[in-house]
């Protein structure tokens, strides 16, 4: 009988579906690291919320560890890429406490509106400063949603009935979306020129640390307020907390900090600013939807071995799982790539396969170019939510199936439309196993897509190879591989080079310094 450790507090229920699927279960919580690694390697599955670390030292000695279960969708307190390596597979519950999150930045921007708790503090203090709470109806302001995924769609359906006007940067938010939530769409600029109110609901990711910093918060209307209940790093704290002092931001509420347990911060005691201990995801309700679902999740893996929801492995039975496994490997190397290079919003992705991957399933396919397309954005997508994300942010995906086989015996090329036109990558694999890319936006090029990469456009001339060599070598950059492709000879190329540490910020002003070079980009896979 499979066995499952609940290491941190959770909803009793949790317990009682394991126990009613067939899965013995201890609830033994508040254990140290070391008394955890001491008594891990008897389970079979460890049930954790946020307080459990499982971190390199833990997966060691969870010997017989099968599955990791969060019930949230964070995952900072695992090691994803080690679990990985271990033959863990890691699960969240990316949607169960969507409406209590919305709910709480719904309650922020009243609180914000009304100035609430300074109102309520200074009445039960025994004044009556009626004239100095003069706060701001929330019927005809215009909300501005950073993020118009689940939790955003849910906020803007709540700003909506409330008779605001509610207006959403998100790159993969179609105009067709916009049009079904009822929401504007907006590039980023746009929305910080014209909001009354802020909301952030989007991952912490390179793109989106710091959305609002210092110089966004400059180009904000004078008199936002701002409110905060994603993930801490979002906004720049030092640069807001001198926008509330000088009045530009008329108020702030952040459920979530850079440094959490926030027991101080610049920000607190500041006037016209509120905060609560993230309690974006504490309702009662949504603490039960949770456990419930990485209990059944669970349950299901370990008995019958359904995945799903998990972070670093695809839905898929047991017969496809081993044919499948390379595509979806190349399929999500695509994906990525193109994410990486395609910029602006993207309104719809083509899928094609040809030869042998014409005839596989292609579902996992398709999830797995897609959660390397998203995951640029968002470290909680995976193979089984993408599709949902995708669909729910009105992302036209094709899927395009060619008995034909052409120059390769197996094919995948990944398509997306971009305002900048089509971009349009193709990979293959070598012994069936080994994913390659072979074409690059119309240029024939193979390359392995691996680790740290550098990506560069520039014009075919003598001389250059030379000159980028130079300035990686100044710059004590070795190259691993070197892929090189054009148009024709005179004409257009395209560099693709795998390095042995990343691209640095100064390296890559230094590398499109260099005459000829019209673009150049860091990549990492």
């Amino acid at each position: 009988m499979p066995k499952v450790l609940i290491s941190d507090k959770m909803d009793p229920k949790a317990a009682q579906i394991f126990r009613e699927r067939g899965v013995e279960v201890d609830e033994i919580t508040g254990k140290t690291p070391d008394e955890l690694a001491a008594i891990i390697g008897q389970y079979d599955g460890l049930a954790i919320r946020s307080s459990t670390k499982a971190t390199k030292a833990i997966l060691d000695a969870a010997t017989n560890l099968k599955v990791i279960g969060r019930a949230g969708i964070g995952v900072d307190n695992v090691d994803i890429p080690y679990a990985s390596s271990k033959g863990v597979v890691v699960m969240n519950t990316p949607f169960g406490n969507s409406i209590t999150t919305a709910e709480h930045a719904i309650a922020l921007m009243f609180a914000l509106a009304r100035q609430l708790p300074e109102a309520d503090a200074s009445t039960q203090q025994g004044k009556w400063e009626k004239n100095r709470f003069m706060g701001v109806e929330l019927t005809s302001k215009t909300l501005g949603l950073i993020g118009a995924g689940n939790i955003g769609s849910i906020v803007a359906d709540r700003a909506l009935g409330l008779r605001m006007k509610v207006i959403a940067y998100d790159p993969f938010l179609t105009p067709e979306r916009a049009v079904e939530m009822g929401v504007e769409k907006v590039e980023l600029d746009g929305l910080l020129a014209r909001a009354d109110f802020i909301t952030l609901h989007t991952p912490l990711t390179d793109q989106t640390r710091n959305i609002l910093s210092r110089e966004n918060l400059a180009k904000t209307k004078k008199g936002v307020r701002i409110i905060n209940c994603a993930r801490g790093g979002l906004i720049d704290e030092a640069a807001l907390k001198e926008a509330l002092d000088s009045g530009h931001v008329a108020g702030a509420a952040l459920d979530v900090f850079v440094t959490e347990p926030a027991t101080e911060s610049p920000l607190f005691g500041t006037a016209n600013f509120i905060s609560t201990p993230h309690l974006g995801a504490s309702t009662s309700e949504a603490q039960v939807n949770v456990a419930i679902q990485v209990a059944e999740q669970m349950a299901d893996f370990l008995i019958s071995g359904g995945v799903t929801n998990a972070l670093n492995m695809p839905s898929l039975s047991a017969e496809e799982a081993p044919r499948l496994r390379p595509y979806m490997a190349l399929a999500e190397k695509l994906g990525s790539l193109v994410g990486q290079l395609a910029h602006g919003a993207l309104d719809g992705i083509s899928i094609e396969t040809e030869g042998a991957a014409a005839e596989l399933n292609q579902k996992p396919i398709t999830g797995a170019v897609l959660a390397g397309l998203m995951r640029v954005h968002s470290d909680t997508v995976n193979m089984v939510n993408a599709p949902f994300l995708a669909k729910e942010r009105g992302l036209d995906v094709r899927e395009v199936r060619h008995e034909r086989e052409g120059v390769y015996h197996t094919l995948v090329r990944v398509t997306v439309s971009t305002q900048a036109g089509d971009r349009s990558v193709a990979g293959t694999l070598f012994g069936d196993a080994a994913p390659r890319l072979v074409e690059l936006f119309g240029i024939k090029v193979e390359a392995d897509l691996a680790g740290h990469m550098l990506y560069i456009v520039n014009e075919d001339a003598p001389g250059f190879i030379g000159r980028l060599g130079t300035t990686l070598g100044t710059a004590g950059v070795n190259i691993g591989t070197f892929h090189l492709g054009r148009r024709e000879a005179g004409g257009e190329a395209v560099l693709l080079l795998s390095l042995d540490e990343p691209v640095t910020a100064e390296l890559l002003a230094n590398v499109k310094a260099l005459p000829g070079v019209k673009t150049a980009m860091a990549l990492k896979f």
